[in-house]
């Protein structure tokens, strides 16, 4: 697998980014491909260690070794067959994927890890450049007909799977593009949405139907503040009675939400009511208005990839200020590898976005939000502390006397998310959900509790990475057309 002392040749090199000041001025994506020769000198660092454990770590099971090694060999076609071959989308996990198998690969036990992630993004940039990915139209048809509700990583890795060994598939969306949070979560500066529209006109071409600006069910919310959207819907009666199997991958889309003083404030917002409006501006639509961190002082709640987004957006529309609360204490600069190898470890995580400019604070709790006129202005705030109960849970505890302020223009919930909507659609075909709210499903067929019913991605497993919706949306895909055709050659 690559050059047998490769790993004890080169170091890892991470890729190369455009210059802080001039990526905030736009939302373009920043991160510099690695050349040809590059990419084949970190595909040489991928180690003969018998055990692949990226595979494992990973959870599509990319066969990482394998097109480490013929990067390394510069047998770019094969190393994109390879890499197609357990993941539908790879431009999508080579921008946005946090690499769980960087950190389960067997250099990193006292190393730098294979640059796996850059390897794949070098991968299928050079595959579109060359034009090597082209639709996969099936031979024969079956006469089958799916449909697919939502179109984020896992409604689209289904409908491609599905249509490619020739069932009739039909994807609906209630927003006007395709994509989910592809589209509308993640900001353009880390994933630019033409990569989505290429994935699109590929699946067009393959026999994909899109339906947008569709709402499946009753009682979905409009999709207010954009000029000129018109939205119709469809009735889960009328999918039962049309299509042979329904697929349902729309999503956690129920945000985690913050009870205290305040909330109501003009000026206090989730994340998702944030992001998606510049995303629309990027794209050409016109809002009739829009959440703005212009000038403002912008307090982000909340640690993870959201945060970070939205510290991003925040900077690039000229904050005065960010700041990240975490409710968590600050982890460790670097991980204990002999404890935590290869499982994913807790450690500190310093995004793109935070390098840009962002005050970071943990173990912080908000008590409540004050302001003037009925708009915030300050978010009052304390310190915790983090013990072991009896149980050998980790209890947090307000310090006493640590409240503080800190001056608040905009607040961005950016907490993650608690379950999919239950009104409307889930509600009227009546399948069961698990104890978080979740559609229940196991991993082995994917159905839910309606015969006819499937479900893949946040819907079933609960807010994740796009790598698991992809995953899910792939093994959904094989179980319907198993649960169809009585066989199937789809993959696991």
């Amino acid at each position: 697998m690559g050059k047998p002392t490769g790993f004890l040749e080169h170091d890892r090199v991470n890729e190369s980014s455009v210059p802080v000041d001039a990526r905030t001025k736009n939302y373009k994506e920043f991160v510099i491909t690695h050349s040809d020769d590059e990419a084949s000198r970190q595909g040489a660092r991928c180690m003969d260690c018998g055990i692949p454990f990226c595979q494992s770590g990973c959870p599509v099971n990319n066969i990482i070794p394998d097109w480490n090694d013929l990067v390394y060999r510069h047998d770019w076609q094969s190393a994109l067959q390879t890499l197609h071959s357990t993941n539908n989308f790879p431009e999508f996990t080579g921008r946005i994927c946090p690499a769980p198998c960087e950190a389960s690969c067997t250099l990193n036990i006292n190393d730098s890890a294979v640059a796996i992630k850059s390897i794949e993004h070098a991968i299928v940039d050079k595959g579109w450049s060359n034009d090597w990915i082209v639709p996969q139209a099936p031979k024969v048809k079956t006469g089958k007909r799916v449909a697919v509700v939502g179109s984020g990583p896992a409604g689209l890795a289904c409908a491609q799977q599905l249509a490619r060994v020739g069932h009739d598939v039909v994807v609906f969306e209630k927003n006007d593009r395709v994509g989910g949070l592809l589209r509308y979560g993640i900001p353009d500066f880390k994933m630019e949405k033409t990569h989505i529209d290429r994935r699109v006109s590929q699946m067009e071409r393959e026999g994909v139907e899109f339906r947008t600006s569709v709402f499946v069910g009753s009682g979905g919310e409009p999709i207010t503040g954009v000029s000129n959207l018109s939205q119709s819907s469809v009735n889960h009666e009328k999918l039962l009675k049309d299509f042979d199997a329904i697929a349902l991958t729309g999503g956690s889309e129920i945000p985690r939400d913050l009870s205290v003083s305040g909330r109501e404030l003009t000026g206090v917002h989730y994340a998702m009511e944030f992001l998606p409006q510049q995303n629309r501006i990027v794209a050409g639509d016109k809002l009739d208005s829009q959440i703005l961190a212009t000038g403002k002082h912008v307090v982000v709640i909340g640690g993870g990839d959201t945060g970070s987004d939205c510290v991003g957006t925040s900077n690039r529309q000229g904050a005065a200020s960010v700041t990240q609360f975490e409710l968590m204490p600050m982890p460790p600069e670097q991980e204990n590898r002999p404890l935590t190898w290869p499982e994913w470890p807790i450690k500190l995580r310093t995004s793109s976005s935070h390098e840009e400019g962002c005050e970071r604070d943990w173990s912080v709790t908000t008590k409540r939000f004050e302001g003037e006129d009925g708009r915030v202005q300050k978010l009052v705030a304390a310190r915790l502390e983090w013990e072991k109960s009896d149980d050998g849970r980790m209890q947090m505890r307000e310090m006493a006397n640590s409240e503080f302020d800190i001056k608040a223009d905009l607040v961005l919930f950016a907490m993650g998310f608690v379950n999919p909507v239950h009104q409307g659609l889930l509600s009227a075909l009546g399948v069961k959900l698990d104890s978080r709210g979740n559609v229940e499903a196991n991993t082995e067929d994917y159905k839910t509790s309606h015969e006819k019913v499937f479900v893949a991605g946040d819907m079933r497993r609960g807010q994740s990475l796009v790598v698991w919706a992809i995953r899910e949306g792939r093994q959904c895909a094989r179980s319907i057309d198993e649960a169809l055709m009585g066989q199937t050659e789809l993959p696991r």
